[in-house]
């Protein structure tokens, strides 16, 4: 395959104008977009198979049934999770992420006193779900630093001896991300696991950055459970994954009743469907699930091809060389030594609003804000920062002319 042309010719919004200027699309941690094969599966399911999954026996619940179905296992082969029950669709991986917390705190597997342990680097999806789940049980957060700022190494890299410390005092969840939305820095997920296993702690990753960057095998991670969105990995909004270890799943209790997650139902008792059906209460979004079939397929063809390997290379670089020509730039963990194609900086003098609008009028679609991690922003960029986000179908021409563009804002914008 070749890089970028082919790729980019598989996205169609790829070619539209954005204030009469070929739009640049530097927003891919919030949302990448979908090619062709995503877009013909969502036309046809809605124009010819349109129907309610897992309810009657006639043509079209049965087809799709099946195209749900098969959504599953893609994404259980893809993250390779031992079988497709080990696979839960959800809306996203914020749904994923409040179903476990829940759960444990209603299996009662968390309780007063227990703690949570968390990064300083989660985004908001991991952070304000646990935080429910202690004001329901009692149990507290404990947080990890990292080090990223201009007082520290900025490396992006998770304090390890603090983790292990925090492991020893009273620990029973982790939960952490596999690659910071604000940092890029892609963390020792596989070492965490093994810390937190040797206490006898399971651990939920939050992969919503990782899944489109890095290859995830869950049964190599060894973590209890994977949670990530299909519109973070070239799949529609409204549908996520949460992988759950089998053992986990079939102690763990649902937290949302309803249609198509019983067994019996009678007014004096409720038994639940098997896993993973027994969490996916009522009419699923099955459109959305059935995508991931095409959307994982177009990933997997990249995830293994060394153009896209270099490719990649070859967009950083760049980046690295168009930040490092803008005076009064801080880039959070510019040190890191594994990190995706994901670039969270500050500009002295500019504000990141007044930025990301003018960047805008010259087509530049990027994020400003807190980018829902407020506690590490607030800590590293003043609470508000610039990201720009690559993926595959962005080119090194596309991040030469941003650098120039930046350059412009400068100009324009600092006092």
């Amino acid at each position: 395959m070749l890089f970028p042309q082919q790729i980019r010719s598989q996205f169609p919004i790829l070619g539209r104008e954005v204030a009469s200027r070929p739009m640049v699309y530097f927003d891919n941690a919030a949302t990448s977009q979908r090619p062709q094969c995503v877009l013909d599966m969502q036309d046809d399911l809605c124009r010819r198979h349109n129907a309610n999954i897992h309810r009657a026996v006639h043509t079209l619940s049965y087809e799709a049934t099946d195209f749900y179905e098969k959504g599953r296992i893609a994404a259980q082969r893809f993250v390779n999770a031992a079988s497709p029950q080990e696979i839960v669709l959800t809306a996203g991986t914020t749904s994923a992420i409040n179903m476990v917390a829940q759960s444990m705190v209603r299996g009662g597997f968390l309780k007063e006193g227990d703690g949570i342990l968390l990064t300083e680097a989660e985004h908001h999806s991991n952070i304000v779900p646990w935080q429910m789940a202690c004001q329901m049980c009692g149990a507290h957060l404990e947080v990890v630093p990292v080090r990223a700022g201009a007082a520290s190494a900025n490396d992006g890299a998770v304090d390890m001896e603090a983790y292990r410390e925090a492991l020893r005092r009273g620990v029973r969840m982790v939960a952490i991300t596999h690659v910071s939305n604000i940092l890029g820095a892609v963390n020792p997920v596989r070492e965490m696991v093994a810390e937190a296993h040797a206490q006898g702690i399971p651990v939920l990753v939050d992969g919503a950055q990782g899944i489109g960057h890095r290859r995830v095998d869950v049964q190599q991670l060894d973590c209890d459970f994977y949670a990530f969105s299909g519109h973070k990995i070239y799949a529609p909004t409204g549908i996520g994954v949460l992988y759950g270890k089998r053992e986990w799943l079939e102690k763990l209790p649902p937290v949302m009743g309803g249609g198509d997650m019983v067994a019996k139902v009678t007014f004096e008792k409720t038994t639940y469907a098997d896993i993973p059906l027994k969490f996916e209460a009522g009419t699923a979004n099955y459109v959305a699930a059935a995508c991931l079939a095409p959307a994982l397929e177009f990933a997997s063809s990249l995830a293994g091809d060394r153009q896209a390997a270099l490719h990649e290379k070859e967009l950083m670089a760049a980046m690295d060389a168009a930040l490092g020509s803008v005076s009064g730039i801080f880039v959070a963990a510019a040190a890191a030594t594994d990190r995706i194609p994901l670039y969270t900086f500050t500009i002295d003098g500019v504000h990141p609003l007044d930025a990301a609008t003018l960047l805008d009028k010259m087509g530049f679609e990027v994020r400003s804000g807190h980018m829902c991690a407020e506690p590490i922003v607030s800590r590293i960029g003043g609470g508000s920062m610039l990201r720009a986000s690559l993926m595959p179908y962005n080119t090194v021409e596309e991040v030469e002319a941003f650098g120039a563009a930046l350059q412009r804002v400068v100009k324009m914008l600092r006092q």
